[in-house]
């Protein structure tokens, strides 16, 4: 039986994951279905407002992880245990799903439900969202706590960083950084094209963040 701590976790990451998917991309399938009311940088800031509020909510819970890639760069700097991030990543996607599928129900009338769609070639794509999960996971790694994301700045650190990358590069590749943000659209609107660089670059940017922390900083970045 899991221990009651442990099962806060579980439930806090299935939360929060939940939704900053539900409110992101429902932002991008409202704006979709009603021709640009909320406008980009309407969906922008409801990204880093999401982020920001789900971080101050559970971030002393289940460190506010939110994203396989998140989760899998803290393992990698040895400040998260490797056997809790399968549990993590299958809850992350578990959500992600849940939610696209509740905006399913609501807006039977989208086609992508956020989708993640690149409007450049797979190549300029993959580079972009690995460049933007490098941005992401360089200020998490330095405002968190271990692998949590605590402390009176770090939501608004994140959910900052999330807005700005939203705001420019989100007509481009929607600036997912994030595995369970598109795994989650792309199953329930059935657009799958492109998803592996969706997958790939995310996890390659932020543990490429966390090398150059360990290059800046080494005694503090990661153990």
């Amino acid at each position: 039986m899991l221990k009651p701590y442990i099962l806060k976790k579980y439930i806090s990451e299935f939360i929060g994951t939940f939704t900053m998917v539900f409110c992101g991309t429902g932002a991008m399938t409202i704006n979709e279905i009603t021709g640009g009311e909320i406008t980009h940088p309407g969906v922008a800031i409801t990204w880093g407002l999401v982020v920001m509020a789900m971080i101050y909510a559970f971030g002393e819970i289940s460190g506010a992880h939110f994203n396989p890639a998140v989760t899998i760069a803290f393992a990698y700097s040895k400040k998260f245990p490797w056997p809790e991030v399968p549990k993590y990543i299958v809850i992350q996607i578990v959500a992600a799903i849940a939610a696209s599928a509740v905006l399913l129900f609501l807006f039977p009338a989208s086609e992508y439900y956020g989708a993640t769609i690149p409007t450049v070639d797979v190549y300029r794509a993959f580079v972009l969202e690995l460049l933007l999960t490098f941005f992401l996971m360089v200020v998490i790694i330095n405002v968190s706590t271990g692998s949590k994301e605590v402390g009176v700045m770090a939501g608004i650190a994140v959910g900052g960083v999330i807005l700005l990358e939203a705001m420019f590069a989100g007509p481009i590749t929607k600036a997912s950084m994030n595995p369970a943000r598109s795994i989650g659209p792309a199953l329930i609107s059935g657009h799958l094209e492109h998803l592996w660089l969706y997958i790939l670059a995310p996890i390659l940017g932020a543990l490429l963040a966390v090398m150059s922390c360990k290059w800046v900083k080494d005694d503090n970045c990661c153990s």
